[in-house]
């Protein structure tokens, strides 16, 4: 199977933050008024909550790509080795290129997998309202729990990869390492650094951010299609 290189699911997370500036920012927002005004200022008493809305995030992620990973190797027994492994390479790399031109803002394909996810979160969400409002951390992490599910291209994209990742484990951690990638954009919007969030906003910043996933995904297909 392909081996993962956690760098780049980190990489891919980073660099997807004006991705969930735009997807997460009313979600981050909307949980951080709904806190008591104890425990919404300053920002250091919200860190806590904000800590455990993505630590619940987290273990969704991990949770996924554990399963991703467990289905891709259940399925790679199935067919010759080397062909699935080449299979899944080249089509985690084209997921990568696609991704790149997502976050870049040039093609927006895979909004439409964040349009079929919405019928799995029509089911999901209403079991984070079990954990409103909140008022303590723990809380907070079973809203990150249902939150982690939220339809996202990006998340999808990652979880691609993370089918030919060679195992329940290897998939875990690569959707941990996106998942962290992820994290400065989301803890930013939580406390409202307004210059990170700009810097993230700037057009040259999202296409060089795309560029990079771009040049990752043309590497892995060039790879594989060099073993055939």
């Amino acid at each position: 199977m392909i081996e993962p290189f956690y760098p780049a699911a980190f990489l891919i997370g980073l660099t997807g933050g004006v991705h969930c500036f735009g997807m997460c920012g009313g979600i981050v927002g909307a949980l951080t008024l709904g806190l008591p005004a104890a425990q919404a200022h300053p920002w250091w008493r919200r860190l806590p909550y904000l800590l455990a809305y993505n630590g619940g995030r987290l273990v969704s992620y991990a949770a996924a790509g554990a399963l991703a990973g467990g289905v891709g190797a259940w399925a790679a027994h199935l067919l010759s080795v080397r062909n699935a492994q080449l299979g899944l390479q080249i089509i985690a790399g084209l997921f990568m290129v696609l991704l790149g031109f997502y976050l870049a803002g040039w093609w927006a394909a895979l909004a439409r997998l964040e349009r079929a996810g919405g019928v799995l979160w029509r089911r999901i969400e209403p079991l984070g309202r079990r954990w409103l409002p909140v008022r303590t951390p723990l809380q907070a992490f079973g809203i990150g729990l249902v939150w982690g599910w939220l339809p996202c291209g990006l998340v999808y994209s990652a979880l691609i990869w993370a089918i030919g990742a060679g195992g329940a484990g290897k998939g875990a951690l690569w959707m941990l390492s996106f998942g962290l990638g992820t994290l400065p954009a989301l803890l930013a919007l939580g406390t409202a650094a307004a210059a990170l969030a700009g810097f993230v906003r700037r057009p040259p910043v999202r296409q060089l951010a795309g560029l990079l996933v771009v040049a990752f995904g043309i590497y892995e297909i060039g790879l594989a299609l060099s073993m055939r």
